[in-house]
This record gives structure tokens, C-alpha cells and sequence, in this order.
């Protein structure tokens, strides 16, 4: 059959471990830049600022409504075996252990992804990035690495946010339009909640989503092509590829944890 010619086969595989060695070297690379891009802290403060900040309003809103809806299933299922005081638990585990770092990672792919990409793939497309080569300024010191960790930093900030707004939109719907008590809402939440195992895990899964999501951008922005249409085609694929991404470790993190 003309479509598994071997020298397609061939070709496709070689073609994918080129693309996975030069991914490789570029995670490296910025994680040697570590130490380099926050002693020029100013830069990163700069990207803390444009994607934390412009993301905040669709964070803290969409967790205020995840928490509405959490408090309503959850009352509703709770109140069958006579656990409703226990909806404030249920909500927030439910934030912290999952919904928060998760449903963040979507929407900073969509939102913050998506504009890191087609910012590189433009600079790349308007020869910016070459002509920065040209001037002896490596493009991936100056402009690659700040952005990716300003993205590692910011994801849990906004994480956090999530859970916190998610947590309130809870006790609304629980306290004072369902009728819970406010005092069982929140002595169950604080027995129920470990600092280390819930909140640990949250923190360590918002801290990979956003070395991945952060890193996914980059790298589609740094290997678009310098077209109109390969800059489309990149920011495509960065909101796909952090989306798998994402929900396919979050898979593994949550099995090793629970395997602890």
C-alpha cells in the first residue's frame, strides 16, 4: 500500500524524534536559564504581570460558578444519606485536589497559551528573533526564558485564586441559599482538609501544568513557521496539545499520589 511505503514510515519516525530531540534541548536549556532569567528579575516581573493579571478576571470567574454548581450537586447528593453539613468538604477537596489546578490549566492554555505563542511566532515571522541572532542576543535568554518561568510561577498563583473564589462561590449557594449551616460549612472543610496530602498535591500538579502549558506555547511559537498561516496553525496546536497534556498527567499525578 502507497501509504505505508517504507520510506514514509521512515521518514515520519525520523522526523519525530528530530522534533522530540530539539524539544528536549530546548526544556534543558530553559531550565539551565533558571538561574540567569530571575537574576533579571525585572523581565520576569514583566510576564508575571501580562499573563497573571489578564488572566485573572476568567479565572476567578469561571471559579465562582465551578463552585456554585459543586455546591448544588453536591447538596443535592449529600442531602440522600443525610451529609448535607459535609457540602463544604466535598467542595473543597474537590477544588484542591482537582477542579483548581485542572480547569486553570485549560483556560491559562487558552487564554495565556495561545497569546505567548502567537507573540513568538509573530516575532519569529517579522525576523525579530533573527535579527536579535545578528546582534549577538540569544533569543532564548532574553526573550524564551522569562516568559516560561513567569508561566511556572504564575500557574499556582492563579490556581490558588481558583480554589479560593471556587471555595466562596460554595458557601454562597450552601449558606445562605440553601440554608446550611455556616459553622458545620466550615468546621467540616477544615477536618476534612490536609494541609500537606490536599493541598500538597494541588500545588504540585499547578506547578507541572504550568512548566508543560508554558513550555507547549514556547515551543510552538519558537518552530511555527514565519507565516501568517504557520503562526495560526502554532497557536492551534498549543491550545490542543496542553489540553492532552494536561488532562493525561494529571491522570498519572493523581494515581502516584493516591499510590503513596
Amino acid at each position: 500500500m502507497k501509504g505505508l511505503h517504507p520510506a514514509r514510515v521512515g521518514y515520519a519516525a525520523r522526523r519525530l524524534l528530530a522534533d522530540l530531540g530539539r524539544a528536549a534541548r530546548l526544556f534543558w536549556r530553559l531550565l539551565a536559564l533558571a538561574g540567569p532569567a530571575l537574576r533579571r528579575f525585572a523581565l520576569v516581573r514583566d510576564q508575571i504581570h501580562f499573563l497573571g493579571n489578564h488572566s485573572l478576571a476568567i479565572i476567578a470567574v469561571s471559579g465562582l460558578f465551578v463552585g456554585f454548581v459543586l455546591a448544588l450537586q453536591g447538596y443535592n447528593i449529600l442531602q440522600r444519606y443525610g451529609s448535607a453539613e459535609a457540602v463544604g468538604l466535598m467542595v473543597a477537596l474537590s477544588l484542591v485536589r482537582e477542579l483548581g489546578p485542572v480547569v486553570t490549566a485549560l483556560l491559562f492554555a487558552g487564554r495565556a497559551g495561545t497569546s505567548l505563542t502567537a507573540e513568538i511566532g509573530l516575532m519569529k515571522a517579522g525576523e525579530q528573533l533573527s535579527a536579535m541572532e545578528m546582534m549577538a542576543i540569544d533569543p532564548v535568554r532574553r526573550i524564551l526564558a522569562p516568559r516560561f518561568w513567569a508561566g511556572v510561577i504564575v500557574m499556582p498563583l492563579l490556581a490558588a485564586v481558583f480554589n479560593a473564589v471556587g471555595i466562596l462561590g460554595g458557601w454562597v449557594v450552601s449558606v445562605p441559599m440553601i440554608g446550611v449551616d455556616p459553622g458545620m460549612f466550615w468546621s467540616q472543610m477544615q477536618g476534612g482538609v490536609s494541609v500537606w496530602a490536599d493541598l500538597g498535591n494541588g500545588i504540585v500538579k499547578s506547578v507541572v501544568f504550568g512548566v508543560t502549558v508554558t513550555f507547549v506555547a514556547l515551543l510552538q511559537g519558537y518552530a511555527a513557521r514565519p507565516t501568517a498561516e504557520g503562526v495560526a496553525r502554532a497557536t492551534t496546536r498549543t491550545v490542543v496539545m496542553a489540553s492532552l497534556l494536561v488532562l493525561g498527567l494529571d491522570f498519572v499525578l493523581t494515581a502516584f499520589m493516591f499510590s503513596l
